[in-house]
């Protein structure tokens, strides 16, 4: 099967181009079109109204559909669908091709793309007004296109270095069932070069890992000894076996920030005691005359729309960025002091141990995603909604537990140990479970 897929795209190369001019044309109509619509009626449906339909679009099919895919087809959505990873190569061949700068290298730098994505969504209001979507989404193109225009040789500097959703899928295409692999495989571990033709700039014959893979089928040649070849593999292999395969830092202080932050994204929404903490805190600031607080911010930053009853004022601002900043920095504190306390139990090479376990949450962390922030896709299923949910949750929870007790397995843990420090990853998953209750069940 592998080989008749890799026919195809290879066969078909040339003609991806008209694939992704008409993602962008998708694209501009589902981003940019809503704000010229007038508002729904408030009973309008995905199939009465444009604006609704591309509201659920983007919430309840795109967003929690893409991450859902890397488990079947990797991060097959950036190398063959994704509008913007597709525009910003197209500007690179316009522009001056410069050398790619160290703070774009940087790991850390699609997690701060990532966290000002999410936080800049809530304070302009990305899930309920069109104008906020074409702002962060329309906004993250033109990055995009600025990003590739000035850095790279014929690369995608932006789809490697800084795309906010590129890193998702990157770390979750590690738990996915396809890999392209060197057919002659070099010694030395993976490795970043601008030579060769992948766009995502992979040293392909010492390629060990899946998260910078984009899936575009450039490096396939079926005669082609020196290739790489499509294999599919059983979901999780390259995190039960993490430390062959490059692991990362970065990545998993990513999926402790990035469930963090989604997830102060949606309790401010829904917790009482916010607006308790919204009046405590204007009222304090009242009385010390700080009267500016009170006032609406620009609305590039915040949701000012008085037409909708939705205006927000710098208290608001500062207190939803404050309250997922917060939740960030608690959730990353708990999910690291459980690996924190596994990596120690198993024993001496604490530093390489806490890296490789941080992937067991991969799982459960996408599962906290797709359902906090894409919660619009069980809106169908009604009364059954939550028993979908919570049953992903379950799937995520005994995934993450397994891949923890392989991880513990390839650290050589002998099997009494082993059990001991698979605790503390039974507790930090049923915390991550726990924080979502009220997106699962409801309050």
């Amino acid at each position: 099967m592998t080989r008749a897929v890799e026919a195809f795209f290879v066969r078909h190369r040339e003609r991806l181009v008209w694939l992704h001019a008409a993602m962008a044309v998708v694209f501009i109509a589902v981003i940019g079109v809503p704000v010229f619509l007038p508002d729904p009626p408030g009973d309008a449906t995905p199939l009465t109204h444009w604006v609704t339909f591309a509201n659920y679009a983007l919430w309840g099919l795109w967003f929690p559909l893409v991450f859902l895919s890397v488990i079947f087809t990797g991060r097959s959505w950036c190398g063959l669908l994704c509008p913007m990873g597709a525009a910003a190569e197209w500007a690179n061949k316009r522009g001056p091709q410069r050398a790619i700068p160290g703070w774009l290298k940087w790991e850390g730098t699609p997690i701060v793309s990532f966290l000002i994505i999410t936080i800049l969504g809530q304070t302009v209001g990305v899930r309920d007004h069109p104008e906020a979507a074409l702002e962060v989404f329309g906004g993250t193109m033109l990055a995009a296109i600025a990003l590739g225009f000035l850095y790279g040789r014929k690369k995608r500097a932006w789809c490697r270095h800084a795309c906010p959703i590129g890193l998702l899928l990157g770390v979750f295409s590690r738990i996915g069932a396809v890999q392209f692999t060197p057919k002659m495989p070099r010694p030395g571990g993976d490795a970043w070069t601008e030579k060769g033709v992948c766009p995502t700039m992979i040293d392909l014959p010492r390629k060990e890992e899946s998260r910078h893979c984009i899936q575009c089928f450039r490096c396939v040649n079926s005669e082609a000894k020196g290739a790489v070849e499509l294999r599919l593999r059983r979901p999780g292999t390259e995190i039960e076996r993490i430390r062959h395969h490059h692991p990362n830092a970065a990545e998993v202080w990513f999926l402790f920030l990035g469930t963090g932050v989604a997830l102060g994204g949606f309790l401010w929404l829904v917790l009482p005691q916010y607006q308790d903490l919204r009046q405590t805190l204007g009222a304090w600031a009242i009385e010390r005359e700080w009267f500016w607080i009170g006032d609406p911010g620009p609305w590039l930053l915040m949701s000012v729309h008085p037409e909708r009853r939705e205006v927000f004022v710098w208290l608001d601002f500062i207190l939803i960025v404050s309250v997922m900043a917060a939740v960030m920095a608690v959730m990353a504190a708990v999910m690291a002091a459980a690996t924190a306390t596994a990596a120690w139990l198993a024993g001496p090479g604490f530093r390489s141990r806490f890296v490789e376990l941080g992937y067991q949450y991969a799982p459960v962390a996408m599962v906290s995603l797709v359902v906090g922030l894409g919660g619009m896709l069980f809106q169908p299923l009604g009364a059954f909604a939550g028993t979908a949910k919570g049953a992903l949750f379950a799937i995520g929870i005994l995934w993450s537990l397994w891949l923890g007790w392989r991880i513990l397995a390839a650290q050589g843990v002998a099997p009494t140990r082993r059990v001991l420090a698979s605790l503390p990853g039974l507790a930090g998953t049923l915390a991550v479970a726990l924080a979502w209750w009220p997106a699962i069940f409801g309050l």
